[in-house]
């Protein structure tokens, strides 16, 4: 199936067994939330690190059963970042998530060169979104993790997606490489990028998708504005996937999208030896539900 909102995550786990999932510093209330309300929808398995009475105590307060869910007992944040880390390193969890626990802090665990989950692929931020003016889901990468990124690591934050997307059950996804305009302009890193990146896939160098770049914002999302502007492209208007130049540009469109477009959002890092959860601080527990299922449908 195609996802056609986020609401229909869940499907592509049904009649699937129950993802193990352990939830890092779980002593906060909007991630345990999530992992709980994943738990009774009978799509996760769950293990809480963290500050036991602390769990107990936001569980009771949300009305939250935890009976039958194992918790380990750890008041150092760093310790339950080492903990989880390592379950999932020992295949006895298939999906990390965040708790309260700074991103550095559970990065350094998750590249550990002994015992962490590289696998020598780029780690990279993949969101998806549903926003009401557009006419399918549309997903953007890369705003949390990869800075700046060369043409290698795009290479990178590309396949990554495009992975993700069909096992979303997106088989040819249409990626825009962003610009600030839709020409190949020499003192513009990111368009001489994406016309590289645009030459790669139509040599079967990028392969399982459609690309086309450089395109403004406009001319990605809106076919209209692409005719207007006497652009021809298989992708304009109709684009899957979203490619930033830089994390500054990802993460100004990500959050505009949630604050002003009201649009809902799932969020992963992939690249390493499973799906990370590893969402913001201002998310709401519905974003980190939604990453969760995310994060489930995409573990092996």
């Amino acid at each position: 199936m195609t996802l056609k909102k986020l609401s229909e995550l869940h499907k592509l786990l049904d009649n699937k067994p129950f993802k193990r999932l352990v939830l890092a510093a779980a002593h906060d209330s909007q991630s345990l939330g999530a992992v709980l309300k994943a738990a009774a929808d009978r799509i996760v398995q769950p293990v809480l690190i963290g500050d036991e009475k602390e769990i107990r105590r936001l569980a009771g307060e949300a009305n939250q059963n935890i009976e039958g869910i194992k918790i380990i007992n750890e008041h150092d944040v760093e310790k339950t970042s080492e903990i989880a880390v390592k379950m999932v390193h020992n295949r006895e969890a298939d999906v990390l998530m965040k708790g309260k626990v700074g991103t550095s802090t559970l990065l350094k665990h998750i590249l550990d060169k002994n015992w962490g989950l590289r696998t020598g692929n780029l780690l990279s931020h993949f969101a998806i979104f549903e926003v009401k003016t557009y006419h399918k889901l549309i997903a953007v990468t890369d705003v949390a993790m990869n800075i700046a990124p060369n043409l290698r690591e795009k290479i990178s934050i590309i396949n990554n997606s495009v992975s993700c997307l069909n096992m979303l059950g997106i088989d040819m996804p249409k990626v825009a490489v962003l610009g600030a305009v839709e020409m190949v302009n020499e003192s513009m890193q990111a368009t001489l990028d994406a016309a590289l990146l645009s030459k790669m896939n139509q040599r079967d160098q990028i392969k399982n998708c459609i690309i086309d770049g450089p395109l403004a914002f406009d001319n990605a999302i809106s076919l209209e504005s692409a005719i207007h502007k006497g652009i021809k492209s298989e992708v304009a208007g109709d684009t899957d996937l979203l490619l930033m130049p830089d994390i500054e540009v990802g993460n100004v469109l990500y959050k505009s999208l949630v604050f002003f477009a009201k649009a809902k959002v799932a969020s992963v890092i992939l690249g390493a030896a499973a799906p990370i959860v590893l969402t913001s601080r201002s998310d709401s527990e519905q974003a980190k539900y939604d990453s969760l299922l995310l994060a489930a449908a995409t573990a092996k």
